[in-house]
């Protein structure tokens, strides 16, 4: 997954985005952070179903 210091970035983001918003800059930096935990999400969740296997 992701570091741990970008998802308490992503979390900084989120709740200054709540309290009064954000500048273009954090804007932009909070969709690339997200773009990058979604990308690193779904390969887990791949892997995860790859790792499955079916029985009778």
């Amino acid at each position: 997954m992701l570091e741990e210091k970008k998802m308490q970035r992503i979390n900084e983001l989120a709740n200054k985005k709540k309290d009064e918003g954000l500048s273009p800059e954090e804007s932009a930096e909070q969709k690339t952070l997200r773009d990058e935990y979604l990308k690193s999400f779904r390969k887990s969740f791949r892997n995860q179903l790859k790792n499955i296997e079916w029985t009778d």
